[in-house]
């Protein structure tokens, strides 16, 4: 691709529809600075100077599918106190529809709260509940997200998935089944528990950690033969079109009917890791949903995910910025696209 190409797909970007299944949370930040040590045990005192509830999970992968120009809708279930109360409001300032976010009484609203001082991440405290989806729960959210794609055009459904319970296999598989009846390509950002329910999905983007938890296997990171083998093996169990491996500082794997392509990760500082692979995702997703080849979303990917490392907290990849060097790395002939 060339530079005209690849402003051409961010443009499709704008017309895009993106529906989002998963586990939704709040991000919530305690800002300030420690000047000295508690006398009640040897830990810091942080005077806390700023606190901001942003969207996590689920819906920082909207948060980044709107940053990138489409528009989301986030389809989980929320417990229906203050959290839940503070998470739709949170939405709402975002400018995101509520019609997807079922309330349950029988669940918490998932919250983890970050600690910072000075740039330097302290201490994160996490308010959660893991168990699956009761039967009722599972059926109102169907119920609503088939009721979404009955009333408009979808053009990739994303399972985000953080084992808390809102993917259960009979939303999965049930949802897939949705997807495959009104042809809407399918992504996934996996974790363990549900490993091998995603069967059918167009693209499967586990992490190399996540990789070997599921298929019950070790093998050296560095050693690319035995990374294949890997693949192969997942998409035999899984009969999923396209997989996407995240290396961290070894970049991106990936693999389709054509075969493998490795994306050797760029030179950041790197800040905060936190919801790279939100980003990831979102930028894979959102490239394949508006027809680019699987090397070409795997390149724009890899380098996205390294963007949002750069700075403190979970925040979304920047359009412009990404667009400005994906066209610098094609002109320096550093992104193979």
């Amino acid at each position: 691709m060339n530079k005209e190409e690849i402003q051409q797909l961010f443009q499709k970007f704008n017309g895009l529809t993106v529906l989002i299944v998963g586990d939704v949370m709040i991000d919530a930040y305690y800002w300030g600075k420690v000047e000295r040590i508690s006398p009640e045990a040897p830990v810091p005192v942080v005077q806390v100077n700023k606190k901001e509830n942003r969207l996590g999970g689920a819906a920082n992968v909207a948060l980044n599918v709107k940053s990138l120009g489409a528009k989301a809708i986030i389809c989980s279930v929320v417990g229906d106190g203050s959290k839940g109360d503070i998470f739709r409001t949170t939405l709402k300032e975002n400018h995101f529809t509520t019609e997807g976010i079922i309330d349950s009484p029988e669940r918490m609203t998932t919250v983890k709260t970050r600690v910072i001082s000075q740039g330097h991440h302290l201490l994160r405290v996490d308010e959660e509940i893991t168990t699956p989806l009761s039967a009722t729960d599972e059926r109102h959210l169907l119920d609503c997200i088939k009721g979404i794609l009955n009333r408009q055009k979808v053009d990739v459904i994303i399972f985000e998935d953080y084992n808390k319970g809102v993917l259960t296999e009979k939303v999965i598989s049930t949802v897939i089944g949705f997807a495959q009846e009104k042809n809407i390509p399918t992504t996934v950002d996996p974790k363990k528990d549900n490993f091998f329910a995603y069967k059918g999905v167009t693209l499967f983007k586990p992490n190399l950690k996540e990789l070997r938890e599921g298929l019950k296997i070790d093998f050296d990171k560095n050693n690319f033969d035995q990374l294949k083998h890997a693949i192969s093996n997942l998409k035999e169990n899984l009969q999923n079109k396209i997989t996407m491996v995240t290396l961290s500082e070894l970049g991106v794997m990936s693999s389709d009917e054509k075969g493998y392509y490795h994306e050797k990760a760029h030179h950041r500082e790197i800040l905060d890791v936190s919801g790279a692979g939100d980003t990831v995702i979102s930028v894979a997703s959102l490239a394949l949903a508006a027809g680019a080849d699987t090397h070409t979303f795997t390149s724009l990917a890899n380098l996205a995910g390294g963007l949002v490392c750069e700075k403190v907290g979970v925040v979304p990849v920047d359009k412009e910025q990404l667009l400005t060097e994906a066209c610098h790395k094609i002109s320096t002939e550093q992104l193979s696209l």
